[in-house]
């Protein structure tokens, strides 16, 4: 099987390509790859680093500003779209692959419309309870729509052919047992384990609102905190150290940069508070975890706050808007959560029964049955 792949500008759209590219190797170990990419996006990295081949196009998205700099940024947007997809065709013959697949972000329109032009077969992936801008264009040009969340289906036009595989979820999160990962992290059952993040780069209002219930926990050891602060966030040690915290004295505090080993603050924690990524939602949801969903304002079509309201319509999580989030309001959420172990329980439940595990064989067998199709 010859296998193209299109998607990119965040990880939410590369990693999931990267995981279906994986799992297909995994089951042919003949089949040959090649990724289609922005010429100065994260794919470049993420898609090397991974093993795969990838080739460039550039594209960039439009600017809803009617100000000089952004009208000469679209007139080259409308430049680079015509050009990209020339580029892409190229590739595409050249390569001439059997599939073709789209998971989102600038790049897999060009690629993925000139594709379907060809002649070629191909599906896209939608990670988003809202469908992004691309993926709404290609969705009646391609053999399939692939869904994480059964709530984008009624957002997409009723032409398209639609299969529900959920997003893919990287092996480690769904084979890391609860009692392993608390024995790593060298944590016991005497309190609940928060785990909080804002994303690789950090969210400043989580941070801040955060800082306040790790104060508080600092002094009445009540929980045990696993938080990562991000690129971004540098700063927040310092902030906790006017606050009279001494990380370094409190064994109950984890505060760090990053969270390089999720697989195992996921399975050991008891409430998770963050954004609301696809991706990180989809964990959560396999690891039956409930959860405080932050989403961020500031992302296209303000897909955040439809993925986290998924949840939040099943019970499985609650929601706090950024306009009304400070340390007070999470602080009381925290505690409304943790206090109530029925509640928790039931969230826990509510959040399990949305997951999809095995998306990867999903999307796999969503692939041969179109192959297979005249």
């Amino acid at each position: 099987m010859k296998v193209l792949l299109a998607g990119g500008g965040t990880a939410g759209h590369i990693n999931p390509a990267i995981a279906i590219a994986g799992y297909i190797k995994q089951m042919e170990p003949d089949a040959e790859f090649l990724f289609i990419g922005n010429r100065d996006g994260m794919e470049q990295r993420l898609v090397s680093q991974a093993g795969f081949p990838i080739k460039s196009v550039v594209i960039t998205g439009f600017k809803r500003s009617l100000s000089p700099k952004d009208l000469i940024h679209n007139v080259k947007t409308v430049h680079y779209s015509f050009a990209s997809r020339r580029s892409a065709k190229r590739m595409i013959q050249a390569f001439d692959p059997d599939i073709c697949i789209g998971t989102g972000g600038y790049v897999s329109g060009p690629v993925i419309l000139a594709a379907c032009n060809l002649g070629y077969k191909a599906v896209i992936h939608e990670q988003n309870a809202y469908p992004g801008v691309t993926n709404k264009m290609l969705a009646n040009s391609v053999n399939r729509v692939m869904l994480a969340n059964e709530d984008a289906r009624s957002r997409f036009t009723d032409k398209a052919k639609f299969v529900l595989t959920g997003n893919p979820i990287r092996p480690a999160i769904l084979n890391t047992k609860y009692a392993e990962a608390k024995a790593r992290l060298g944590l016991d059952d005497t309190r609940p384990v928060i785990l909080s993040f804002g994303g690789s780069l950090g969210a400043e209002c989580i941070n801040k609102s955060m800082a306040e219930l790790i104060a508080r926990s600092a002094k009445d050891q009540r929980y045990y905190h696993i938080h990562a602060y991000g690129q971004q966030g540098t700063w927040m040690p310092e902030l906790l150290r006017s606050m009279g915290v001494d990380l370094k004295r409190c064994d109950n505090l984890d505060v760090r940069q990053y969270i390089d080993n999720m697989n195992d603050c996921l399975a050991a924690c008891d409430l998770v508070v963050s954004r609301a990524g696809a991706i990180t939602l989809s964990e959560i949801q396999a690891k039956g975890r409930p959860a405080v969903l932050i989403p961020s304002p500031f992302v296209a079509e303000n897909h955040q706050f439809h993925n986290a309201m998924s949840m939040v319509n099943k019970k499985a999580a609650k929601l706090i808007e950024q306009a009304d989030l400070s340390g007070e309001v999470l602080i009381k959420t925290v505690d409304s959560m943790l206090t109530d172990k029925t509640v928790l329980e039931e969230y826990r439940k509510n959040a399990q029964k949305m997951a999809i595990t095995d998306a990867n064989e999903r999307i796999y067998q969503t692939i041969k049955e179109v192959l297979a199709e005249n």
